[in-house]
């Protein structure tokens, strides 16, 4: 058992270390991964009218392109967050960023319909995992501005957008829409590249018991950062709130930061499951949470692929004016 005193979280080691050179070089490649993320699902409102028109193809066979990217998420958002939880936030996006990348590749090489569709239902298992950049990123961000950093974060997503928009905008005219997918999984290829330069979340080892590689971790981020980190011990939130109880039973798990000494608990805290989220504590917020995202997500696809819609359609409207003018 320990003295509340003499032990410190990691939230309270990053308050301790702050934001600098570290969590800039993260937030880079973070950010990568949420340009990639923006870049796959921007690249729908392009390719479908084109290839209703290459491939002959009718309404439902087009609208099933963006369906399966998004029925693709719906299996992959609960495959990468049960992945990222118990096997780590790196393990996660690994994974994540694979899949995406070689199908999203292999996409443009597809000689039918068929084979693109199911490309891209691979591809959007993969994109699932793209806020796994999000929450690792934040797990090394102090509490006390987590909430800024994270609306900087956010906004790569319309930088991803912006340069998709480009690209199509410079590529489909000149090379067609096999190259623009080409050159949209890059992105994905450079987050694999430089995957062994970031560390895994201190947070997520600490959860895990990890203290030993959590605290290394934490100890390079203070160097980079021009600090350095309490001299006491690290021990994970679970341990810090039952050694600031009243009643404590048993050992707690704690790292001495000097001896790197592990004591395991003789009792741990169940680890929580998804019906956690549908528990009398939680129940509103899921709901509430569940409500405006829907409403987020509806309108700002909805508007996106709506655009490229009605784009094709005043194509076609002005085609069969000029037909009929002519005539």
């Amino acid at each position: 058992m320990g003295d509340p005193s003499s032990v410190h979280t990691v939230d309270e080691a990053l308050s301790t270390i702050g934001f600098g050179n570290f969590q800039t070089v993260l937030l880079l490649y973070g950010a990568l991964g949420w340009v990639a993320e923006a870049m796959e699902l921007m690249i729908l409102s392009f390719i479908g009218p084109v290839l209703q028109s290459e491939w002959r193809l009718s309404s439902s066979k087009e609208s099933l392109i963006s369906t399966v990217v998004f029925a693709g998420m719906l299996i992959g958002a609960y495959l990468w967050g049960h992945i990222s939880d118990n096997w780590g936030r790196k393990k996660g996006f690994l994974g994540a960023a694979i899949l995406s990348a070689g199908a999203g590749l292999l996409s443009a090489f597809s000689p039918n319909y068929i084979t693109f569709v199911t490309c891209r239902f691979f591809a959007g298992i993969g994109l699932a995992a793209g806020y796994l950049f999000t929450s690792w990123f934040l797990e090394f961000v102090p509490t006390s501005n987590r909430g800024s950093w994270m609306m900087v974060f956010s906004s790569f997503w319309t930088v991803g957008t912006i340069f998709e928009a480009s690209l199509a905008w410079i590529v489909m005219p000149r090379w067609g829409w096999r190259w623009l997918l080409v050159l949209s999984s890059v992105p994905y290829f450079l987050v694999l590249l430089f995957y062994k330069c970031v560390p895994e979340s201190p947070r997520y080892l600490s959860a895990k018991g990890r203290l030993k590689e959590a605290h290394e971790i934490l100890e390079k981020a203070a160097q980079l950062n021009g600090m350095e980190l309490p001299s006491d011990t690290l021990v994970s939130d679970q341990v810090k709130n039952l050694d600031e109880g009243l009643s404590l039973v048993g050992e707690t798990q704690l790292l001495s930061s000097s001896q790197n000494e592990l004591l395991e608990p003789r009792n741990r805290c169940r680890p929580p499951t998804l019906l956690s989220l549908f528990s009398q504590k939680y129940i509103r917020t899921t709901l509430l949470l569940w409500f405006l995202y829907f409403a987020n997500t509806f309108s700002y696809y909805g508007v996106i692929l709506l655009t490229s819609q009605l784009s094709s359609m005043v194509n076609k409207c002005g085609s069969i004016t000029f037909l009929s003018v002519g005539s």
